[in-house]
């Protein structure tokens, strides 16, 4: 008899557990038709993904402890707190870049175009909706191109750049035809005319940072040389110039040369440019060419067109005193003969230096020039300063300092530099490699669920804790870029190694806002980041930032200890996420989880109740 009932014991479970694998598959299938994106305005990620869910990965679909520590189901804890939207001004809101705090700070140095982030008792508690009309961005590279007119509705620089070819107006939609005030003809001819003097072609040149970028038309063509731009512009008059290159899915961010250092490290760059950007180059002691470089690679290019370069020829349709120009130029030249840069070109109003590959080149600088004595990778918050960067030692005279790169693709996976040096504290060669291996195992269950995940419809991805940059590596693409973040508070700062790989990074603490336009990612990554932040700041605040740049529809991954997911799913629960929990690809006893969510469609005026704080 005994024997009988463990018999139809287990008939039952085996019936029990079929019925709960396929009641999970028709949920999740319900569940993206439901979150169908807003009567065709969007484009039915969730369902998309659902469509596409192998039923395998559901079967392992666990939201519960595995440890026993402690934590009480989500149906038993307390009624989660709804976020309500914000009052539809705020559609888009920086908060460290608003526009009426920064007139309260000195104007001194652009010093009120850097970030200023709101005190606690200042700080929204609400949802950024979308604006009306909203719609998801055109695919690369279509989206170089064309921005729906409802995403970034301003038409001023269609106005005030009509004969740049900046912008254009057209319908619904805006159209770049890919011009600039320096490349009225295109940007494909000016990049043209760089690449005589520039190994473009080559891959040497990965890496590029563009100061005061405009609508970064510059970043968006480079795209196809395979080269990748950080482009950057303050929040001014010129409105939604880095909402717009975002828009069109070309990496940029909100900020300035002003009085604090770049948040890049030292040697991240093979290339600069400044095309008309306005930046008094030969102003303020020399301190923003000594900014450029530090973060310029030895052996690259900086590249500066428009005043006062040629002012001869020009000062007359620029309207400014010749004198003043002349004097700006040689304050430029001396600079740069200070800080060993070899002048390569100079035809019509572009010149273009070269950075010395080693000290042995520059022997009287030091003598010459304030040499600084501190981390130049120690920037966050930091005053800039009147001072040179040294050069990492080197054995021979023909030694690139810092270590010589191998072109790209190649260098995406060879050991940096940084790594092979011992420069990194406890990062060897060994882990390294087995980081890349890694990443590429947690990207490939990551496609076990979302399918989609390197199709090309997430074009600008973050990954909001970085590490080596792995993950980024390992999704590479032509139809994507990864914004890697280096915390300020990570135990080992790595974005150098970053950046040695040909990807672009950037320093932040997640306490803190980003500098970055509302809904401008795709896919935002992030491992181990509320362990890392557990004790430092709100999750709550974390995840409303994370909210705020997500595009509606946009995909959200992220991997920590079982008790941290099990938090951050009881908050998003109240923040219009649909969300689904999953262990770790080796199986259930491996206390790290992963919490996949897609973001709802919603914009301002549907009947939302709204919420200034």
């Amino acid at each position: 008899m005994a024997s009988k009932g463990n018999s139809g014991d287990n008939r039952s479970r085996r019936s029990f557990s079929i019925f709960i694998v396929v009641g999970l598959c028709c949920f999740f299938y319900l569940l993206g038709a439901w979150q169908k994106s807003g009567f065709g305005k969007g484009d039915s990620i969730a369902q998309e993904v659902t469509k596409s869910a192998d039923c395998s990965v559901l079967s392992n679909l666990n939201v519960e402890t595995h440890h026993g520590n402690g934590m009480k189901k989500t149906n038993d804890s307390p009624e989660n707190k709804v976020f309500q939207p914000c009052d539809d001004r705020f559609v888009d809101y920086t908060p460290c870049h608003d526009q009426m705090r920064a007139m309260t700070f000195p104007r001194e140095n652009m010093n009120y175009r850097e970030r200023h982030c709101p005190p606690e008792n200042e700080k929204l508690h609400c949802l950024i909706p979308a604006p009306k009309g909203y719609v998801t961005p055109f695919p690369w590279p279509k989206s170089r191109d064309y921005v729906p007119f409802a995403n970034a509705p301003y038409k001023s620089l269609t106005v005030e750049k009509a004969i740049q070819n900046w912008i254009q107006y057209e319908g619904d939609v805006f159209r770049f035809p890919g011009g600039g005030t320096q490349f009225p003809h295109g940007a494909d001819a000016y990049i043209d005319q760089l690449a005589s003097v520039i190994p473009i072609k080559n891959g040497m040149v990965r890496t590029a940072l563009d100061t005061g970028c405009g609508v970064a038309s510059w970043g968006a063509y480079l795209f196809k040389r395979n080269v990748i731009a950080m482009s950057f512009a303050p929040r001014d008059s010129h409105e939604a110039q880095v909402q717009f290159a975002l828009e069109r899915g070309v990496p940029a961010i909100i900020g300035v040369l002003g009085t604090i250092k770049l948040p890049y490290p030292s040697r991240s760059f093979d290339m600069a440019h400044c095309s008309r950007c306005l930046i008094p180059w030969g102003g303020n002691s020399g301190r923003y060419m000594m900014e450029v470089d530090r973060v310029l690679r030895p052996g690259g290019y900086w590249v500066l067109s428009g005043p006062p370069i040629n002012w001869r020829a020009n000062y007359k349709s620029w309207q400014r005193p010749k004198d003043e120009l002349e004097e700006e130029q040689r304050n430029i030249e001396e600079t740069a003969k200070l800080l060993c840069w070899e002048k390569k070109y100079e035809k019509g109003e572009t010149a273009i230096w070269r950075k010395r590959v080693n000290k042995s080149y520059c022997q009287e600088r030091d003598s010459r020039v304030t040499m600084c004595n501190t981390n130049p990778d120690d920037v966050w918050y930091k005053e800039m300063e009147a001072c040179v960067t040294p050069y990492p030692k080197t054995d021979n005279a023909d030694d690139v300092s810092g270590g010589e790169l191998k072109p790209f693709p190649e260098r995406l996976n060879d050991v940096p530099p940084r790594v092979s040096s011992g420069s990194v504290p406890g990062i060897t060669v060994e882990l390294f490699q087995e980081d890349n291996k890694l990443w590429q195992k947690h990207l490939n269950a990551y496609k076990r669920v979302n399918k989609i995940i390197d199709s090309g419809r997430y074009r600008n991805i973050m990954d909001m804790n970085a590490g080596l940059g792995s993950f980024a590596a390992a999704i590479e693409s032509s139809k994507s870029w990864v914004m890697n973040v280096m915390p300020t508070i990570a135990k080992k700062d790595t974005l150098g190694v970053i950046f040695e790989r040909g990807l672009i990074g950037i320093y932040h603490d997640w306490c803190e806002a980003f500098s970055t336009y509302p809904r401008t990612y795709d896919l935002i990554h992030a491992n181990g980041l509320f362990s890392l932040y557990k004790d430092k700041c709100s999750y709550e605040d974390i995840l409303i930032e994370m909210d705020r740049i997500l595009r509606p529809e946009g995909t959200v991954i992220i991997r920590d200890s079982e008790k941290e997911i099990m938090k951050v799913k009881s908050i998003v629960s109240g923040m219009r996420w649909n969300t689904k929990t999953v262990d770790h690809e080796d199986g259930p006893l491996v206390p790290e989880k992963i919490l996949f969510a897609v973001k709802q469609y919603w914009v301002a005026g549907e009947n939302n109740s709204t919420s200034s704080r």
